[in-house]
Order: structure tokens, then sequence, then C-alpha cells
């Protein structure tokens, strides 16, 4: 056991971080209709810089890649302006910021979509359930198979919205491999079934993942990008064979690029077996050679029990910090936490977003 814990400080990269307590990427739906930050979300990751490390909501690469809505991008110059104000916000502060790079896949719906297309997917499978539209729920559409010739254009947005990002004054990115979305889609054998350079094998099936990594690092210094995996989440209707082989060897292959951090979700645990045979993700961190972040309902006790015991380097807390804007100081205090309201998690205004109180 080390004496490590919330309040040791951790050197990322070229970023010191205060503390080794991470605000998680919290889709909340108040950006713009066209995707802009304003300043509402200003307000909202401003109260929130005592965090060692803000994660962005995630943060779509591309008008194809909108598949919520009130969700924000990083393709134009709007929306570049519009986190500029975040981050400069956040750094005066205090704060250190990274922004959470998002491709839905399959998870959109033609609504969402520019002209109204299909969503892309590595593969024409339908996942149950439905998609978030304007005009209410829907149920997803079977989507369109990504032909091989489109991949590097993927590959290419994932590289101009880090160039963006960095305009914008990030101080990294995190790619979202992810929560059965675009990257993660690919990884696991439940969505990915192509026959092709991209399908098939695990390290085939990494492929697009380890393309993407290699662009976005040749814009941004590696130490400045992190990636983060749910091996056994079954969010979005995701499976897969052998999770554990898949995602062990998907950390393996990510050991190459020298990244700032590995972060893994342990969401799936309250349904061990719905994503496929079920391991404890926290095994992955035997397999990576640098900073491992978890998280997954965290409290101050769990965190600094698994800081101490070596298993992670980093907690990521999200319900928590949605109603804690200094959620830092109130567990360094041992104080009373605000209760979160579910029912304004997403969408709306400041009720629920940037009115819950900190301490005195």
């Amino acid at each position: 056991m080390s004496d490590i814990d919330l309040f040791s400080t951790l050197q990322l990269g070229p970023s010191l971080l205060a503390n080794r307590m991470v605000m998680a990427p919290l889709t909340r739906n108040r950006s713009t209709p066209e995707g802009i930050p304003h300043a509402l979300n200003v307000e909202y990751y401003r109260q929130r810089a005592g965090a060692g490390l803000i994660l962005t909501e995630a943060t779509c690469i591309a008008p194809e890649a909108v598949g919520y809505p009130l969700t924000p991008g990083i393709w134009n110059a709007a929306q570049v302006a519009g986190w500029k104000t975040v981050t400069e916000a956040v750094h005066a502060a205090g704060g250190r910021i990274f922004c959470q790079l998002w491709h839905v896949g399959r998870i959109s719906h033609p609504d969402l979509q520019p002209g109204g297309i299909l969503p892309v997917a590595p593969s024409a499978i339908k996942p149950a359930g439905d998609a978030f539209t304007l005009q209410g729920p829907k149920p997803f559409v079977t989507p369109r198979a990504l032909a091989s010739e489109e991949l590097p254009g993927i590959v290419a947005a994932y590289r101009d919205a880090t160039v963006n990002a960095l305009a914008a004054g990030f101080d990294g990115v995190e790619v979202h491999a992810a929560n059965g979305y675009l990257l993660d889609e690919f990884l696991r054998d439940g969505s990915n079934q192509r026959q092709d350079a991209y399908g098939g094998s695990i390290d085939n099936r990494a492929r697009l993942l380890l393309e993407v990594l290699t662009a976005v690092c040749a814009v941004c210094d590696a130490g400045r990008v992190g990636v983060r995996l749910s091996p056994v989440q079954p969010f979005n209707d995701m499976r897969d064979s052998n999770p554990r082989a898949t995602f062990g060897r998907v950390v393996e292959l990510l050991n190459d690029f020298g990244l700032a951090y590995l972060h893994v979700t342990e969401m799936g645990r309250e349904a061990p077996g719905a994503a496929g045979p079920f391991f404890d993700p926290l095994d992955l961190r035997a397999l990576w050679k640098g900073v491992f972040m978890t998280n997954a309902g965290y409290d101050k006790a769990r965190a600094n029990a698994v800081l101490q015991s070596g298993q992670a380097d980093l907690v990521a807390f999200g319900v928590p910090f949605i109603a804690n804007p200094d959620l830092p100081e109130r567990y360094r205090r041992d104080a009373a936490l605000n209760a979160a309201d579910a029912s304004t998690f997403y969408g709306g205004a400041a009720e629920g977003y940037t009115d819950y109180p900190a301490l005195a």
C-alpha cells in the first residue's frame, strides 16, 4: 500500500495536476443547436476547475459524428471560439482541461445527421434501443457500413479535431473509444463483423483506433493524449465474445504510443456478463505501462483505496461533480455533499447545471 491519495499531485505529460480527482466526461445537452459552447457552459466548467483534470463532455468531431441534440462540436471556427472561452476560464481558475473527441457511429438517427443520411458503423447491424432526437425518442435505424476507402476520412476528422482543440486552448485530448460509439464498435466483435483489414482478428478490429491515435499524436504530443475504453460496458447494445482477450491486446498495442493515460471505465460491473464473459477491468492495470485512470461510482473512501493499492493513478468522478462544483474541497474537509437531481442531467438551462451551491 502506498501513501498516495486523492490530494497527491501527479505529473501528466507537461501538466502538473494539483490532485488526482478527474471530472469525468458528462453529456449535459446544453450547447447551442449549432454545437457551440456559450456563457452557461463557461460558468459550468469554471466552477469545477478545482478538479486535477477536467474531461469535457463528449465533443463531436464532425457533423456526421453527432448522435444527440445540443451536444458540442469541435469541427468549425465558431465552435473553437466557444471552447476557447471555456479553456480560458478554467485556466484562469487554475485548472487543466482535456477535450474528449467523439464520433457516435451507429448511435444516431437520420434526424440528427446532415441531410438526413444514415449513421455509419463498422457493420450494418442495428442496435437495440432508441435514439434521442429533438422530436423525442425514435428507434435506432440500421446503420450504413463504412467502406474501407472512407476510413482515412474518419482518421482525418480526428486529426483535424485535435488541431482545433489545441487552437481552442485545451491542455490535451481524450480519444473516446468506449460506450458503444464508433471506435468501440470497431473494437468489439458484437458490432464488427467486417471481412476486410478492419475486422476479424483483434489486431484488425483495433486498426482504426491505432490509425486515429497515430494521426492525433502526429499533431499533438502523445503526453497530451489519453484514450478511454469500456471493456465490460453493455451500454448501447454492446458485447464481445472474449472481452479479456480483446481489451488485453488493445492495451498492449496502446502501450507503444507513450500516451498521457489510459482511462478504463468499470461500468458494467452492475450487470456482469451482459457485454460478454465478465472480467475485472482493473486487471488491465497490470498490462499498462503508463498512468491508469478508472471510474464508475467511486466515493472518497473507495477512490483512496484504489489509489493506495496501486490499481489506479487517477479516479474520475461523474455524478458527484455534477452536484458539487467544489468536490475536491468537500472531500478535503469531509464536508457533506449536495444531492444530484437526475431530472436535470440532460438539457435545460442553469437549473441543475450551474446552480448547485459551493461551500461557504
